[in-house]
């Protein structure tokens, strides 16, 4: 009787203070779209631009983010396509760094076994569980990063994409399940009410293969937008479709937290994984790019390629509210360590810092060992800039440079954010042009970045072989 009775008082100690310490460790919900561009949405990016908002394509649940929420209207994308972007936000560390530059290059000299979000988030909680459903877009395994369930190594051909049939990729095509959408969202849905139930905290990316190519819908959504006029920038029927199915998918996670009384308790980040293509085909010759008045798109490091919605709703966020401070995804790895353990990163090789004082009003500045945002795109791209070329963004300013002959370009992104101004040449600002190129040049350096030389892809050879480092 005495064993039962001290058992029972250990079980009750047990479960308050499970409870209790559980209670302190917030739930995560990173919801990732393809391609999906910065004015891709009926949110307006910026408060006072109504080009900031798609004047065609609907979505009134991520407009439900947006309205308890923080908008952040200058958020970057790592890189402007999708594999390094993915690597960067389970790292916190730029592509430069990770020299994972590209789709399809080789990542032998990458350790996945490194420190990533959902390791980072054990660490601070043993019991924390973490889920990745949808597009893995990386080498290596979900299970490898830390994930304790996903759906596997997944990447684009999962979600319906015919690489090889241009017509197909960009025609319109019909499913109840478009993309994947709704049966990804099933899973997340039962993994958010597994730790319901298990009162554990938890980490869940829903990385969705929409919206990027092949273009698939509902019937009845193609036919909801073959009745609305079109708008001047946004005018595709299939990107309109799919864009509104993949909304609906982000209306059944928020209305599952309401039905579980999780909302208190979890941050929900939406965002995508660089910005939009610049046009459905033929995209070489465009006078307007989907991504307008952001300068052309997915591909290149021009901000129509990298600038993309950042949105993030939660515990200690009240109201609508805008931030203009420049974040990265290299950004995400050290916030979500703050928030879930009030936990300061400060390992060496991590580029990204702590947004959370910006989310909770408390300042409008990130510190990072690594001064300012960096891109780099090494490589020759016939659909995009078609020149190797990395960026540099420090506060207002962004410099790209050009590896064919060392040029260099300028922007005021803040008051020019279709960079159509080359400040580069005008004396004024000739000192901050050297001075951020020096920046540049001498991180790419310090990281053994990849080095542009003609007629490298990094696809076919390790870099050991290759041996171009800047």
């Amino acid at each position: 009787m005495l064993k039962q009775i001290l058992f029972s008082i250990f079980l009750l100690f047990y479960q308050l203070t499970h409870l209790q310490s559980n209670s302190n460790h917030p739930n995560f919900i990173l919801i990732l779209a393809d391609d999906q561009g910065w004015n891709g949405t009926s949110v307006k990016m910026i408060n006072d631009n109504d080009l900031s908002m798609s004047d065609f394509y609907e979505t009134p649940n991520i407009e439900r983010i947006a309205e308890k929420g923080v908008i952040f209207s200058n958020a970057y994308a790592s890189a402007p396509v999708c594999a390094p972007s993915r690597y960067s936000i389970q790292f916190g560390q730029t592509p430069a760094r990770l020299k994972m530059i590209r789709v399809g290059m080789n990542t032998d000299h990458i350790d996945h076994n490194k420190l990533s979000i959902p390791k980072q988030l054990k660490e601070i909680n043993s019991e924390y569980r973490s889920a990745h459903f949808g597009k893995w877009g990386m080498d290596s395994t979900p299970e490898n990063i830390g994930y304790d369930k996903s759906d596997g190594p997944t990447k684009n051909k999962d979600g319906v994409f015919n690489y090889n049939s241009n017509k197909l990729q960009w025609s319109n095509n019909e499913s109840s399940d478009p993309k994947k959408i709704f049966s990804i969202t099933k899973r997340a849905i039962n993994f958010i009410e597994e730790n319901k139930q298990s009162n554990t905290p938890f980490f869940l990316q829903i990385s969705h293969y929409a919206i990027h190519s092949d273009i698939v819908a509902r019937k009845e959504t193609y036919q909801k937008f073959k009745n609305k006029n079109n708008g001047e920038i946004h005018n595709n029927l299939g990107l309109a479709a799919m864009t509104f199915d993949l909304d609906e998918s982000v209306g059944l996670i928020l209305d599952k937290l309401e039905e579980l009384n999780l909302t208190e308790n979890t941050y929900v980040i939406y965002t995508s994984d660089n910005g939009s293509v610049p046009i459905v085909t033929p995209r070489k010759y465009y006078k307007q790019s989907y991504n307008f008045p952001l300068e052309r798109g997915k591909w290149d490091a021009m901000e129509g390629g990298i600038r993309v919605p950042f949105i993030v709703m939660g515990p200690g966020i009240n109201e609508r509210r805008y931030a203009e401070t420049p974040i990265s995804f290299s950004d995400l790895l050290p916030t979500i360590s703050d928030i879930a353990g009030n936990k300061i990163l400060n390992r060496k090789n991590l580029d990204g810092g702590s947004f959370k004082k910006l989310l909770f009003n408390k300042s409008d500045k990130v510190f990072r060992k690594t001064k300012g945002l960096i891109f780099h795109v090494p490589y020759e791209n016939k659909i995009a800039l078609e020149r190797a070329h990395s960026a540099i963004i420090v506060d207002n300013y962004k410099l790209i440079k050009f590896y064919d002959n060392n040029d260099t370009k300028l922007y005021d992104v803040k008051n020019d954010i279709s960079e159509s101004i080359d400040l580069s040449k005008i004396f004024i600002y000739e000192r901050l042009n050297k001075k951020l190129e020096k920046i540049l040049d001498n991180y790419l350096e310090e990281v053994k970045a990849p080095k542009w030389q003609p007629g490298i892809t990094w696809k076919e050879n390790t870099l050991k072989i290759i041996n171009s480092y800047h």
